[in-house]
Parts: C-alpha cells; structure tokens; sequence
C-alpha cells in the first residue's frame, strides 16, 4: 500500500512540475522530455535485469552448493544466539541464518554484485517460512531494512571517483562515511525491534552488537592508518580474498560431503534466472517512475522548497548542492551516483558540498530499488512498516552525514 502511494506521488507530482514549467516557464517540450526519459528508463530497467541474471545465476548456483554440502547450516549455527533474538519467527539453526549473514557480509565489504543474490536467496527462504505469502513477515522486514541502512566497512567506489576527479586524499572521507552509514543501520534495528516489540536490552543482544560495534571501529583503526593506495589495494585484496575464499570453501566441503557440485549449481543456477525474470516488472515500475519525477524538474523544485525552509529556520545553505544526492539514494543508486559526480564536477572534490555528497552516497543504500526488488522478487505486495523504517535509517544517516561533515570537513 505504502509502495502504491509513492509510486503514483512520484508520478503525480511529475506530471505537477511539467504544469508549472509549461505555465510559468513556457518550456513546450518538458512533457515530451519527461515521457522520453520513461521510455529511456523500461529499456535501462530491463538491461539492470538482464545483467544481474548472469550474477544470480553465478552465486545462485555457488549457494546451492554451500546448501547442500552443509555450509550454510554451520554459518546459521555460528549466528543462532543473535538471529534467535532479532528474528524470533526464524527456527532455530535454519539455514536462512546463514544466506543472511553472507548476504550483510558482502554488503559491508561493498560488494553489491555478491550481496544482491544472496540476499533474494535469503529472501525467498523467508518466504518459504511466511505464512501469508503477499505479506512481509517481521523476519524479512528486518531482513530488508538491514540491506537498505547500507552498512559498509569500505567504500571503495566513492574513493575511487574521488581520485579521478583529482581530490588531493580520496581516502579522507572513509572514517565519516563508516560512522554516518553506522549510524544509519543502529537506527534501523532499533525503529523496526520497536515496531515488532524484539528485545533488543536482552543481554546476549547487547554483546553481539557490542562485539560487531569492536568489530567495525577496529577494522576502521586499522585502515584508517593506510595511505590512500593502500587503502584501496588492501580492500581489494580483501574482498577479492572473501569471494574466492567462500567458493573455495563451498567446492571442498562438497568434496568432503561427496556432494555433486555441478549438479548442484546447475540447479541454483536455474533458480537465479527465475529470479531475475520475476524482478523484471518490478524493477521496471520503481526507476520508471524515478526517472519521470527527476526529468519534470520536481527534483529541483523540491530543492528550491528546502533551501527557503533552511533560510527561514536560519540554517546556512551549505548542505543544499549536495541535498540531491541524498534525495536521489533512496531512490536510485545510479541516479544518486550522477549526483554525488556533479556535485565534486561543479563544486570540487574536496568542498563541503563534494565531500558531503560523497558521504550521502555512502550513508545508506537505495531504498526503493532493494523493496522492489527484495519484495517483488517473492511476489510480497504488502511491505506493512518496512518502508517508514527503512526511510528513518536513511533519515538517520542523513542527519549523521551532515554533523560529522560539519565536524571533519567545516566550510570555510
């Protein structure tokens, strides 16, 4: 319902900002421009779909194994004491345990095209365990409101950009993005624990967020003190080593389990295609409509709207270049990541609004595309609260990213 209502605002108030292009500006063509970039966009979401069905396929057919020669149940085991609390309807040691665990994993070492498979094949054994099959169950809203606080240990692609556009330390903004997007995923759990009445003040709750809050700042001590081309190296080498490692360590514990590993990951394999298939008109509905609400100009009206409420609330103007990408993430991570670019374009790599923009595109993950795809992908039609609590992490590392910006990096 609540996914309903956003869709059609999205293309309502598109349809609203031609008007008044039209009426007040005289600009003919915005609404040709505006149904172009619709047409522009179908094809777009279908390529993005096309293009993830051999990803799916790949780690679809990788997981089948680990699922089958027993991996996944020793990762479910490690993670019972913590998923029995935050995921009370999950029973005990299921093997949906361990495709979540991978699926945050990947995330936190940003790699997107790992963790979006694992993560449907997470959601999809959810689905199994949901007894009304076109409602989210708690278990996969917590699920889904986990990937879209955006939780990421390293940013490489941010820093990356940021080299290009020849910022004198790429690396500068890799502490700030790690507490903002920390900030986001805390405040994430705790709105959704609120909704569904989980204990979190449970003392083994408190220790495994302890543990992984040790976990997170240790990491962050460690490469904090690596120059930017270490930095980047070793998280490559990192990342590189985690995905090869797991496959590595599927096909030998297949082999010890005498496990037929082809076959096994011909069959996830065909399972990653019927995915990708079921995404498709999903995935089509949610950019389509980003991309009407971006080319009428409502995106710029509504930044015109939010620099006169700063200025009326005595609230300096300096977050306001770099606002567009923090409206455009929850939406679009291409869209968010053209912004982030302009913003280092027009106003430097290392400005306010650069750095700041750099530090919303790390703060959280693309909100609407993951509940289009995560929910579309199970055939889920009622998301219930996952949508306010998915926002409200987003909100979270927002706020976040706007103190710690004005805390590193003040404006002169």
């Amino acid at each position: 319902m609540v996914l309903n209502i956003i869709w059609l605002l999205f293309f309502f108030g598109a349809f609203i900002a031609c008007v008044v292009q039209w009426l007040f500006f005289g600009d003919n063509g915005i609404f040709n421009t505006t149904i172009q970039s619709a047409f522009e966009m179908s094809k777009t979401a279908f390529e993005i779909a096309l293009g993830l069905t051999g990803i799916l396929s790949l780690w679809l057919g990788i997981l089948k194994i680990g699922e089958k020669a027993g991996a996944i149940q020793i990762l479910a085991k490690l993670v019972n004491p913590l998923f029995t609390r935050l995921f009370p309807s999950i029973p005990k040691n299921h093997p949906v345990t361990g495709t979540m665990l991978m699926n945050i994993s990947a995330n936190m070492l940003g790699l997107d095209n790992a963790a979006t498979p694992m993560g449907l094949k997470a959601m999809k054994e959810l689905q199994e365990l949901n007894p009304n099959k076109e409602v989210a169950s708690d278990a996969q809203i917590l699920f889904l409101v986990l990937n879209a606080s955006g939780l990421t240990l390293i940013p490489v692609s941010i820093m990356t950009y940021r080299a290009q556009l020849g910022a004198a330390n790429p690396s500068d903004v890799f502490l700030p993005i790690l507490l903002a997007t920390f900030f986001s995923t805390i405040t994430g759990i705790i709105a959704t624990s609120f909704f569904q009445k989980v204990e979190i003040k449970h003392p083994v709750t408190i220790a495994w967020l302890l543990g992984l809050t040790t976990a997170v700042f240790g990491t962050l001590f460690y490469f904090s003190r690596l120059t930017a081309e270490e930095l980047g190296a070793n998280s490559l080498f990192v990342s590189g080593l985690a995905l090869f490692g797991i496959i590595i360590a599927f096909l030998g514990l297949a082999v010890y389990k005498k496990v037929q590993a082809f076959e096994a990951f011909v069959e996830g394999a065909k399972e990653g295609f019927n995915t990708a298939v079921m995404v498709i008109p999903y995935l089509i509905a949610i950019l389509v409509g980003v991309a009407v609400f971006r080319a009428s100009g409502a995106m710029d009206l509504l930044l015109n709207g939010v620099s006169y409420l700063l200025s009326l609330a005595g609230i300096g103007n300096d977050i306001v270049p770099a606002l567009p990408t923090a409206f455009m993430k929850p939406l679009s991570g291409s869209g968010a990541r053209g912004m982030m670019i302009e913003a280092m374009k027009v106003y430097g790599p290392d400005s306010f609004a650069g750095r700041l923009s750099c530090m919303f595109q790390g703060a959280a993950d693309t909100t609407f595309y993951i509940i289009a795809v995560y929910f579309g992908s199970v055939g889920v039609r009622k998301t219930r609260h996952s949508i306010p609590c998915a926002l409200l992490a987003d909100l979270a590392g927002i706020i976040a990213a706007i103190s710690i910006a004005y805390l590193f990096f003040p404006p002169t």
